[in-house]
């Protein structure tokens, strides 16, 4: 599954929406992909979502789509 990581990008860091960066990673299910962030990176992640059907089309369709490897 495809899942959508919303994150800070230092874990001590307040969440706003002027910082906030996304990755996209495979993983299966929401709790594997958020101890793989956890774990492998400095993030603070705000929001996991998985990516489905006509959602994850959408997502493929933008220049910022990249699957990341952790």
């Amino acid at each position: 599954m495809i899942y959508k990581v919303l994150y800070q990008p230092d874990k001590v860091q307040t969440p706003r929406r002027e910082t906030t960066r996304t990755l996209y990673l495979e993983a299966d299910n929401a709790v594997a992909a958020r101890q793989l962030v956890e774990t492998k990176t400095p993030y603070n992640i705000e929001f996991i979502e998985e990516l489905t059907g006509n959602h994850l089309a959408y997502e493929q369709k933008s220049p910022d789509f990249k699957l990341t490897e952790l």
